[in-house]
C-alpha cells in the first residue's frame, strides 16, 4: 500500500535549489541570493538542507553557519525545486522516492538538468538506501496537496491540460494518482489563479491542508480585484467538499495580497498560502504589505505548536514563485 505524506510529518530534509548566472536570476544575483539564504538558515536551525548548486565554495561562504547545510554541486536550469524534487511516500511501512517528469510547466521553460537532479542527487549518495523510483509522467509537487491520509487536493486547469500528458480526464488523473501515489480519494477545484502565475494553478498557491479536517485558502474580498470572481468561485467550491467521515471541511480563509507590480506594471503572484511546514516551524512568505500582519495572525492560530518565521519574498515572486515552490521535503 502507498500513501502520500503529509507536508506536517516527520521530515529528514528539505531541498532547495540556488540561483545561479544560467538562471533567470542572472541580473540581480545577489538580490536574488538574499531570500534563498535566509529560507535555508531557517530551516537549518533544527533539520537538514541539501542544496543543490553551482559552486559551493562561493555559495557556503555567504553563511554565517553551515550547521545542518549541505551543499551539492549539479547543473539547474532554475530554482523552483518543490515542482521537480522528490516526492516522498509511504510503501509497506517504509519511505520510497518518486522522481515524475518535470517538462518546465507544460512546455513554457528548458527543465532539461531540473528534469535530471532527482536522479545525479540519489547517485550522489545523499539519501542513503532510500529507493527512488522514476516514473515517465508529468507531474509537479506544486500542484497536489496531501492530508497524509489518502486524500489529494488539486486543480483541473493544470493537471487536466494539455500541456501536460497531452491532457487527461479526470478519471485517468485519478487512475494514475492512485497506483503511483495511494489516492484513495482526488478532490478538484475548477476556479482560482493569480496573475503572473506559470504554473497553470497549482494548487500551493491557493489552497492549503492544515489537517485532515481543516483547510486554508486565498480569499478575495474586493470586487474590483481580477481574482475576486474565480477566488469567490472556488470559495464555493471548497464549502462543497468533504471529509472521509462525510462532514463539511472547516475552511479558513487568508487575506488576498495586497496588489504588488512588476517595473513593467504587471501583477506578481503574491500569496500567503505558499508558506512551508518544517519540523519545528512555520516558515511563510511577507511583502512588506499590511495584509502581511493579518496573514501572520491567521498562521499562527493555525500552527500553535510551531514557531512562525516570516521570509520576505517580493525577489522570488518576481520571478514567478515564492517560499514554497522554493523547497521541497524529504520524508524519513
Amino acid at each position: 500500500m502507498r500513501r502520500l505524506r503529509a507536508e506536517w510529518e516527520k521530515q529528514r530534509a528539505v531541498l532547495m535549489a540556488f540561483p545561479h548566472k544560467g538562471t533567470d536570476w542572472s541580473k540581480d544575483i545577489e538580490g536574488a541570493l538574499s531570500p534563498f539564504i535566509r529560507i535555508a538558515q531557517a530551516i537549518a536551525y533544527s533539520q537538514a538542507v541539501y542544496i543543490i548548486c553551482d559552486n559551493k565554495e562561493s555559495i557556503s561562504e555567504r553563511f554565517c553557519s553551515t550547521n545542518n547545510l549541505s551543499f551539492i554541486e549539479i547543473p539547474t536550469n532554475d530554482t523552483w525545486i518543490r515542482d521537480y524534487g522528490y516526492i516522498s511516500i509511504e510503501e509497506d511501512g517504509e519511505t520510497k522516492l518518486l522522481d515524475f517528469t518535470f517538462d518546465g510547466w507544460g512546455g513554457k521553460f528548458e527543465a532539461g538538468l531540473d528534469n535530471a537532479v532527482n536522479t545525479t542527487l540519489h547517485k550522489k549518495g545523499y539519501l542513503g538506501i532510500t529507493p527512488l523510483e522514476k516514473i515517465e509522467y508529468v507531474l509537479e509537487g506544486g500542484s497536489i496537496e496531501s492530508d497524509g491520509a489518502g486524500t489529494i487536493l488539486t486543480t483541473t486547469h493544470c493537471l487536466c491540460n494539455s500541456n501536460r500528458n497531452g491532457g487527461r480526464t479526470k478519471d485517468e488523473v485519478e487512475a494514475i494518482l492512485a497506483k503511483t501515489l495511494g489516492a484513495t480519494r482526488v478532490l478538484w477545484l475548477d476556479y482560482g489563479h493569480l496573475e503572473g502565475d506559470d504554473t497553470d494553478g497549482h494548487i500551493d498557491t491557493l489552497v492549503r491542508f492544515v489537517d485532515e479536517k481543516t483547510i486554508t485558502f486565498v480569499q478575495c474580498l474586493d470586487s474590483r480585484d481580477a481574482h475576486y470572481q474565480p477566488l469567490q468561485q472556488m470559495h464555493l467550491q471548497l464549502k462543497r467538499l468533504r471529509t472521509k467521515e462525510g462532514k463539511p471541511y472547516k475552511l479558513i480563509p487568508l487575506p488576498m495580497c495586497e496588489a504588488i507590480y512588476d517595473e513593467k506594471g504587471y501583477r506578481l503572484p503574491a500569496t500567503y498560502a505558499n508558506f512551508l511546514i518544517t519540523n519545528k516551524a512555520l516558515l511563510y512568505p511577507t511583502y512588506g504589505v499590511k495584509t502581511d500582519t493579518q496573514a501572520k495572525t491567521i498562521l499562527q492560530s493555525l500552527f500553535p505548536d510551531r514557531e512562525l518565521i516570516p521570509i520576505r519574498c517580493n525577489k522570488l515572486i518576481e520571478e514567478g514563485g515564492s517560499l514554497h515552490c522554493s523547497t521541497m521535503q524529504v520524508a524519513y
